[in-house]
């Protein structure tokens, strides 16, 4: 799971910026050779987003395998939450204590710390070409690259499913929609079953956004969406975008509670929902297909599909909505060599298949580690749909600007409320747009 844009977001980008500017005005760290020989000792410092279960133990393992195999190296692990580790990236770069290691989104959000500076260039140990490189998928590699440099480590792929309970679905008499109206549709019988039709919780506000960047990529043709993500060249005016919204507003009033009120609702609050067996769908991550199943929805009860494509929409139907996520190596860490050591170490084949394996089903980026043995039956589906994919639609709260992603954000909550009309949001988002360039 992954929570994204906040207020805070924005301010993250300015501490980023007045640190980068610091000091003689320039954005260039101190040079770190990632390729060097590493010296085993010291302590490593990670901030990962893995707190809590069934995530948490994994570095703690990886980090007590290594140091049974160098053991002068400690670490010191920072284990934060998705919706705490923003506020603690916040707060350690705002006092220049990023640890070496550090978890990152791809996007905007990646580029603000390499742009600042922050992010060590891994080219030489990490680029396509390299014996490291090779082992991960071409495109998660990719995502982390920025003009022909290579900054970030892909840890595992994401993507966005409907995830669906095929019992529910049995006892309500509805087949898996293919279109979205068959996927509006189906919602009456199913809460005529007894289900809550689809669980939805958006207190922290970026669930909402996952529908929304889904909706845009299927109703807004491509090149006008692209240029939209950019101030400089965003004009928020292709119609797409208020039927996308209103789309949008449609599965909420019609598919979800809205009595308990949506946006005070947390999404942990859905996902158990779901895997208790009270609603028949839920919208959610790869990363999330493992939590999902439960006593009550058995994992060969659970099944997944793509968000239906709208009649007559615009945009491209293909586009998946996903990222890979990973970390980045504090370029201003005297220990840049020891962290490529380490992360190589937590990315090699026997590693990665154990973090896509359960309890974690986080699927990894290598290479070879997502299988039917190794992976869950949905995971390993879910992973072939984003390998097919030809085009993956990156987070809407970390591909464009934060400004413009806390206007996505608020509008998003106003417009579940009934605060305001999609037009209304669209003109919000981009009288925010247009003050960001």
């Amino acid at each position: 799971m992954r929570p994204r844009a906040l207020p805070t977001f924005a301010a993250l980008l300015g501490t980023l910026t007045l640190a980068a500017c610091s000091g003689g005005g320039t954005t260039q760290a101190p040079k770190a050779d990632a390729a060097a020989k590493p010296e085993f000792s010291g302590t490593l410092s990670i901030l990962t987003k893995f707190a809590g279960d069934p995530t948490g133990p994994y570095f703690e393992n990886l980090a007590a395998a290594y140091t049974k195999q160098h053991p002068q190296v400690k670490f010191e692990l920072i284990q934060e939450t998705d919706q705490s580790v923003k506020d603690k990236l916040k707060t350690l770069t705002a006092s220049d204590a990023l640890p070496d290691i550090y978890f990152t989104w791809t996007g905007n959000w990646a580029d603000n710390y390499i742009r600042g500076g922050r992010a060590a260039d891994l080219t030489a140990v990490i680029g396509p070409n390299t014996p490291w490189g090779k082992t991960f998928s071409p495109g998660s590699l990719a995502a982390f690259a920025r003009d022909g440099k290579n900054y970030g480590i892909p840890l595992y792929g994401n993507g966005k499913f409907m995830g669906y309970s095929k019992s529910a679905f049995d006892k309500a008499g509805v087949a898996v929609p293919k279109t979205f109206e068959e996927l509006i549709a189906a919602c009456g019988p199913l809460r005529k079953a007894g289900y809550e039709p689809i669980a939805f919780g958006n207190k922290d506000g970026w669930p909402a956004l996952h529908y929304l960047q889904q909706l845009f990529a299927y109703n807004v043709p491509d090149a006008t969406l692209q240029a939209d993500f950019d101030p400089a060249t965003a004009k928020l005016d292709d119609p797409g975008y208020i039927t996308a919204l209103n789309q949008f507003k449609t599965l909420v009033d019609q598919c979800t509670d809205t009595k308990s009120g949506t946006n005070g609702v947390l999404y942990s609050s859905a996902q158990e929902a779901f895997a208790n067996g009270k609603a028949a769908m839920y919208y959610q991550e790869i990363l999330e297909f493992d939590n999902a199943t439960s006593a009550k929805v058995k994992p060969a009860d659970f099944g997944i599909f793509q968000l239906p494509v709208p009649q007559n929409a615009a945009g491209d139907g293909s586009v998946l909505e996903g990222s890979p996520e990973g970390y980045l190596i504090n370029a201003k860490s005297p220990r840049v060599a020891l962290a490529v050591d380490f992360m190589k170490f937590v990315t090699n084949l026997d590693n990665a298949k154990t973090l896509s394996a359960p309890p974690y089903g986080q699927p990894s980026t290598v290479v070879g580690a997502v299988t039917e043995k190794t992976s869950s039956k949905a995971v390993y589906e879910g992973v072939q749909l984003v390998n097919k994919a030809p085009k993956l639609a990156i987070w809407l709260d970390t591909v464009t600007v934060p400004e413009v992603a806390d206007a996505w954000l608020a509008g998003g909550e106003a417009l579940i409320s009934g605060g305001s009309t999609a037009d209304q949001v669209l003109e919000s988002v981009r009288q925010a747009s247009n003050a960001a360039k």
